[in-house]
């Protein structure tokens, strides 16, 4: 296999990954909201809705059938994908999610709060409460998204029903790097050469959903074209129903901590002031950035982390590219 059988393959399949990301969009709200109920963070919630994306195209790919359900399929997707993560990491999830705080324990209010109270459950209790009180599904659709019989799913919902309770978290925060200070301040001050100075040779860029590659090489043209280039970039990178008030000037970066992390805000100008269009968590080790992973295509996540920070945001929909009305319902 060589460089250009690769270049070619991976132009081959782009279009109809684009195509399977555009019909299934529909759905990404509710399979974001499933897959926050079961994550810890907003952030691993995005992360198992772009895996689960990434599953189901392969899995499409390689079978007869199209699915009847494709909602139900989606989420069997998404429920099998994180039943392996949880036991290749051998562990039993904590939830902690923010709407919990604030669900009251009113029975009128069952059918949302029990996906949000399951501090302790284990992960196929707390699969099968999420979909029973919060997405109204039968014990059969359970049993079928979750790969177990209808007898299996009586007895999670019973040991899960037992286990609820109120969630406390209390995460301490940890001070960023000082390497990540000087990145905001590089960039905002538009020196490019000094952002380059602070990344490691092969730091990875990741453009959640839409673009991952390696190398300074990509970094410079990614920043460069943010700092020097920014109706470029902003043309390149955000459809244009979500442009309005959008004005062609370089974004600022923010460094701020979100529930005991640090992650980066891009702020981009509005004719009516700032808004975030962009979050980034940041890995380094000592003084190098070691990979940079920005989410501007995830308008669930956006809302979620910027309500919790009191900032205004903007969408830039679920993808980077021009398309026509999706039909999935």
């Amino acid at each position: 296999m060589t460089a250009n059988n690769l270049s070619a393959v991976a132009q081959a399949i782009r279009g109809p990954f684009q195509q399977f990301a555009q019909e299934f969009e529909p759905l990404r709200p509710e399979l974001y909201r499933y897959c926050r109920y079961l994550t810890r963070t907003p952030w691993d919630a995005e992360d198992l809705v772009q895996d689960t994306m990434v599953r189901a195209f392969t899995l499409l790919g390689t079978s007869h059938t199209a699915p009847v359900h494709p909602k139900a399929w989606l989420f069997r997707v998404a429920s099998n994908r994180w039943l392996n993560m949880c036991k290749q990491r051998r562990e039993e999830p904590h939830a902690e999610l923010r709407e919990a705080a604030h669900t009251p324990l009113d029975p009128k209010a069952t059918r949302e709060a029990a996906g949000s109270l399951v501090v302790g459950l284990a992960p196929r209790e707390r699969a099968a409460l999420v979909l029973k009180e919060v997405f109204d599904f039968s014990l059969e659709e359970i049993a079928e998204t979750l790969f177990t019989t209808v007898g299996g799913v009586k007895s999670a919902l019973n040991r899960a029903r037992g286990k609820v309770k109120e969630p406390d978290w209390s995460g301490q925060e940890v001070a960023p790097p000082a390497v990540l200070n000087e990145f905001c301040s590089a960039f905002n001050a538009r020196d490019l050469d000094r952002v380059v100075s602070l990344l490691l040779e092969t730091v990875e860029i990741e453009l959640s959903g839409t673009f991952v590659d390696s190398g300074v090489d990509v970094a410079k043209r990614s920043f460069g074209g943010l700092m020097f280039a920014t109706k470029m970039a902003m043309e390149a990178g955000i459809p244009s129903g979500h442009r309005e008030g959008l004005q062609p000037v370089a974004p600022r970066f923010e460094l701020r901590m979100h529930r005991g992390e640090p992650i980066v805000l891009t702020f981009w100008k509005h004719d009516d002031g700032e808004h975030v269009r962009g979050l980034s968590l940041i890995a380094a080790e000592g003084a190098q950035i070691t990979r940079i992973k920005t989410y501007m295509h995830s308008p669930e996540l956006l809302a979620e982390v910027c309500k919790e920070l009191g900032e205004t945001f903007r969408s830039n929909g679920y993808r980077n590219w021009e398309t026509q009305t999706s039909s999935v319902s």
